[in-house]
């Protein structure tokens, strides 16, 4: 019975830890009796656990807020210099290492283009070890010293760390067991559409949204469906990318025909556009070069033109399907490929939309482009330990699990 009190006593704090760490972390400064408010906790709950917060650096004092006709709130803050996490984007053609603090602010990242196709998972695993030996070196940083390492990858991590990655063609590699031994850090995969719809609500165009939509854009398409609660955010995944839109269509490297990638994935636009007649012979070498060839292209009317408005009409009927299916207040066109697109076929894309949703739920749908920045992949897998931390209520684990 000691024991069951004990450790219900434990889980106790650690909630209360993780509400107002929680409240801190991602609606920024508060005053105590803001948190007492959005906690629901009592006054002397909330000023133990700041006062602990505090004593162990993970929050600080940010300033006084006037008030009326009392005396002056003291504002607290999650304090950036706790801790350090490393993010990394496993992508289809390139790997990226990026730096950042626990707040998530970038310090340094690294970029190494990869072999497009079917990667070696233990030359990927090579990359991600010199790239946080990169980046850490040049912040002073020490590997061993930090938060957590998140990994993204392009597919399903099972339970047990296999990855199957269809877009590399891995199908059950053990990633996780390459990578582990090179990494001194607690060591986190994930799929990266999850990750980056976390860091989208977090930090980017999903604050504030009560369930938003983030498409991922790359060789291949994914997509994450965040929700927003006062308590943090909830993100899964979907197989958006294949979804039939077009019944007998083109054929899908998954096997099937007429999927969504098959007409939005970087790949599948780029060898539709080679197909035309009258197709000028794209010179950049290596796929994210190649379509921004195309699409600078495609200001001239042309067979470049007309494949962008190609892509931007089954994109918009592949986004108002989500639409229809899951009602969503938000959705945000993120990763290399949709930021590259977006700018230039976003009106299109919101014209076909809207023409094939209900009118009522477009109506209450905006949709908009990430703003995360190129390293918005890497920023996601860099949610991995920094969710673990608000979960545990600050209390960080070792690599070796403790």
């Amino acid at each position: 019975m000691k024991r069951e009190v004990g450790r219900t006593t434990r889980d106790l704090r650690r909630h209360n830890r993780t509400s107002v760490l929680t409240r801190l972390y991602l609606h920024g400064p508060a005053s105590r009796f803001d948190l007492l408010r959005a906690t629901g906790l009592s006054s002397a709950t909330v000023s133990n656990v700041v006062t602990d917060l505090v004593a162990e650096g993970l929050v600080a004092e940010a300033g006084l807020l006037d008030s009326d006709g009392g005396r002056p709130r003291t504002l607290l803050e999650v304090r950036p210099g706790y801790a350090q996490v490393v993010g990394v984007d496993i992508g289809e053609t390139h790997v990226q290492v990026g730096l950042f603090d626990w707040t998530l602010a970038t310090l340094a990242t690294a970029t190494y283009p990869m072999d497009e196709g079917r990667p070696d998972p233990a030359v990927l695993a090579g990359l991600v070890t010199a790239g946080i030996e990169e980046v850490t070196a040049r912040a002073g940083a020490d590997p061993a010293e930090l938060l957590g390492v998140g990994v993204g990858v392009p597919g399903t991590v099972l339970p047990d760390g296999l990855v199957h990655a269809p877009t590399l063609g891995w199908s059950g590699e053990p990633f996780d067991a390459l990578l582990r031994p090179h990494v001194a850090a607690p060591l986190h995969l994930d799929n990266c559409a999850r990750t980056l719809g976390q860091a989208e609500m977090w930090r980017g165009a999903g604050r504030g949204a009560q369930r938003a939509i983030v498409a991922l854009l790359a060789v291949g398409v994914g997509a994450a469906v965040a929700t927003g609660s006062p308590g943090g955010v909830t993100s899964t995944t979907s197989e958006w990318g294949h979804t039939v839109v077009a019944a007998g269509g083109a054929p899908c490297r998954c096997g099937s025909h007429g999927c969504l990638e098959a007409y939005v994935g970087a790949d599948a636009i780029l060898e539709h556009y080679e197909s035309l007649p009258g197709a000028q012979e794209l010179t950049a070498a290596g796929t994210e070069r190649r379509l921004a060839e195309l699409i600078a292209a495609a200001g001239a009317p042309g067979p470049a033109a007309d494949t962008v408005r190609r892509t931007a009409e089954y994109l918009g009927i592949g986004i108002a399907n989500l639409i229809n299916l899951l009602s969503p207040d938000r959705v945000i066109l993120s990763g290399w490929a949709g930021a590259a697109m977006g700018p230039a076929m976003l009106p299109a894309v919101r014209d076909a939309m809207r023409r094939h949703t209900l009118d009522y739920m477009a109506a209450g749908t905006v949709l908009e482009m990430g703003r995360l920045g190129p390293e918005a992949v890497a920023l996601g897998a860099a949610t991995l330990p920094v969710h673990e931390l608000l979960t545990a209520g600050g209390r960080a684990r070792t690599a070796s699990g403790t």
